[in-house]
């Protein structure tokens, strides 16, 4: 069993797709709770396929992916803000608009390229493709959220729950969410590489869908979500590294495989806690 475990680990390239692959499940975990509690799902995945053209004009100028996926999301959430900022239009409808514009110029993009193979990894992911690099960036920007957050969590909970009162005590619900989008664009760059865009809103989502079935703490849930994103993570990890398939899938449908038993707990205590009641 312990060979079984210590195998992969004899190769760098594996221990690097780990790290990363952990970063990712980091990052991820600690914003699901409040993709989740504020209801920006959509936003995740408007972002994750708003980077696409970035990473293409990226690769055809030989510059790092990272930084033209960065560049996009940027760029996409203030089009978003700028869209919706005056209240013409619902937010979800800018974010419709944004995410289809940006996902299509990708494509045309990609169109453009002799072949779609180099840039595979981004729709699909390539956990053992992360290099040196890539985990100095990827540390740098889960090491910036997680200041973040802890710096700004009360303000960010006022902010989502209660809009008014954080009006009334000085702060702004609309920059609060601007930072959640920022951060929410980085993290979203960070696990493009370990799941890629097609998945990484599982990334976002199932971690707190599936501990919000457990406890309706936002400490708990965040805690929970961690705990689960870095387990689907290494589980998944090794089970594609054993099974000779793909890690962003395995890892996405060990996350879903969380969610249904969470889902599962929580149906049968509430059925249990009614029957006590009659």
């Amino acid at each position: 069993m312990i060979e079984l475990l210590l195998e992969p680990l004899s190769y760098g390239f594996v221990l690097r797709g780990l790290a990363g692959g952990l970063l990712a499940a980091l990052a991820c975990a600690l914003l699901s709770a409040f993709v989740v509690w504020r209801g920006m799902a959509f936003v995740g995945d408007a972002l994750a396929h708003a980077i696409l053209p970035g990473v293409v004009v990226a690769y055809v100028l030989g510059i790092g992916l990272f930084f033209g996926a960065l560049a996009a999301a940027a760029i996409a959430v203030v089009g978003i803000g700028l869209i919706s900022g005056r209240q013409r239009l619902k937010e979800d409808t800018a974010i419709g608009v944004v995410f289809s514009g940006f996902f299509a110029l990708g494509v045309l993009l990609m169109s453009r390229i002799t072949t779609y193979q180099d840039l595979g990894h981004i729709l699909f992911g390539n956990i053992l493709g992360v290099g040196s690099s890539d985990l100095i960036l990827m540390s740098g920007v889960v090491a910036l959220t997680v200041i973040v957050l802890a710096l700004s969590y009360k303000e960010i909970l006022v902010a989502s729950f209660d809009p008014a009162h954080s009006v009334a005590i000085g702060l702004s619900p609309t920059a609060i969410r601007y930072l959640l989008l920022f951060l929410l664009a980085m993290t979203t760059v960070v696990a493009i590489q370990t799941v890629g865009v097609i998945l990484v809103l599982s990334l976002l989502v199932t971690p707190a869908a599936a501990a919000s079935m457990v406890s309706k703490r936002l400490r708990t849930i965040m805690a929970l979500s961690l705990a689960m994103s870095l387990a689907a993570t290494v589980i998944g990890f090794y089970l594609s590294y054993y099974g000779d398939v793909a890690s962003g899938p395995v890892i996405v449908l060990t996350l879903t495989l969380f969610f249904v038993l969470a889902f599962a707990w929580s149906h049968t205590k509430d059925h249990l806690l009614r029957c006590a009641g009659r």
